[in-house]
């Protein structure tokens, strides 16, 4: 709920540079209304850097809940890989992979989200 500020100015700063592009001033000379350019020319450039925000945005959500309930902020009652590392510091001794696997998925998670979102960059950049 309060990352969206980021969000929304990375659009608009994106928005901004791009309005300046010269296929924007092809667009308005061939008399395209304000909504077609937004949605036809501007919309379509501007997307890859808010996927790969989005994507960056919600691997840091993952962490953020997994951080709290690691520190016992969460709630108790739901399982989470921050629970399951909290609950298994008191067994790290003797039962290593009680931490180990809820990390390991925790970091698989994080890294397949910021890959997939590079992979979606990569494949809707116009530019390419």
């Amino acid at each position: 709920i309060l990352a969206w500020p980021v969000t929304a100015r990375l659009i608009r700063a994106e928005f901004l540079t791009l309005k300046r592009r010269d296929f924007v001033e092809a667009a308005r000379s061939l008399g395209m209304s304000d909504r077609d350019i937004i949605f036809r020319e501007i919309l379509p450039n501007a997307l890859p850097p808010i996927i790969v925000n989005g994507t960056l945005q919600i691997s840091g959500a993952i962490l953020l809940e997994t951080s709290l309930a690691f520190l016992g902020l969460g709630d108790p009652n739901i399982m989470s890989w921050g629970t399951m590392l909290h609950n298994a510091q008191e067994f790290f001794n003797r039962a290593w992979w009680m931490a180990a696997f809820p990390g390991f998925a925790l970091f698989l998670a994080t890294l397949s989200l910021n890959l997939i979102g590079d992979a979606l960059n990569d494949a809707l950049n116009p530019k390419r």
